[in-house]
């Protein structure tokens, strides 16, 4: 089996030398070399000639991203996997868009490390649950209209009793039947509403309804 030949991109020393320490006795991996900077990095790659380029992402100069999208127009074939500690919805998004085939977590296990080298070797992407959720979260929230986004803001402003109260209001209850169902006072009840009003800047129950109608529960 023909070795993956890795290039190792990081601003400080003693990670580049731990992943050499842990990766350089694989017989999958041959690490073609180690730059500790974006810069570096293109300027090697046309000797060095690596199958996959394994990127930090907060480097001077110029950062991991940067380097993913100037690696990504030189170099089409070459692959990327970042290697951060940052697992940020900002860095994971921008480091896709920029062409990048793999995020891993820097406090990840060998075991993760060898499988995302594996997947993204054979034409596939390698984001882990913790980095998928984060992605899809980023997608969901981009995605949102501003009203949505708008309502939603204004229901976190909310505490959880309030929107149990909320959620009955808009179930049609009443405050008494309200007081019943949470054993609480009529007059608590009402004090709740009047808070929801001033905490959303709403003007009466019926906007309060309309806005869990939005985003619901």
């Amino acid at each position: 089996m023909e070795k993956v030949k890795l290039l190792l991109v990081d601003d400080h020393a003693v990670v580049r030398k731990g992943l050499i320490a842990l990766l350089e006795d694989e017989e999958s991996i041959h690490i073609a070399g180690d730059v500790g900077s974006g810069r570096e990095a293109i300027e090697v790659v046309p000797d060095l000639k690596p199958d996959l380029v394994m990127l930090d992402l907060n480097m001077p100069e110029m950062n991991g991203v940067e380097t993913a999208g100037i690696l990504s127009q030189k170099f089409p074939e070459l692959k990327k996997l970042v290697f951060s500690m940052h697992n940020d919805p900002h860095y994971v998004m921008n480091s896709i868009e920029k062409g990048v085939d793999g995020y891993l977590l820097k406090d990840c296990e060998k075991e993760e490390i060898m499988e995302a080298i594996a997947t993204i070797s054979n034409g596939g992407k390698y984001f882990p649950n913790q980095i998928s959720s984060v992605l899809i979260n980023a997608i969901q929230s981009k995605n949102q209209s501003p009203e949505k986004s708008k309502t939603k803001g204004l229901l976190n402003l909310l505490s959880k009793k309030e929107k149990e109260i909320l959620k009955l209001i808009s179930e049609g209850k009443s405050s008494p039947e309200i007081s019943k169902i949470l054993e609480l006072s009529v007059r608590t009840v009402s004090n709740h509403r009047a808070n929801m009003l001033k905490k959303t800047a709403m003007n009466n129950t019926a906007e309060l309804i309309r806005m869990v109608s939005m985003e619901g529960f």
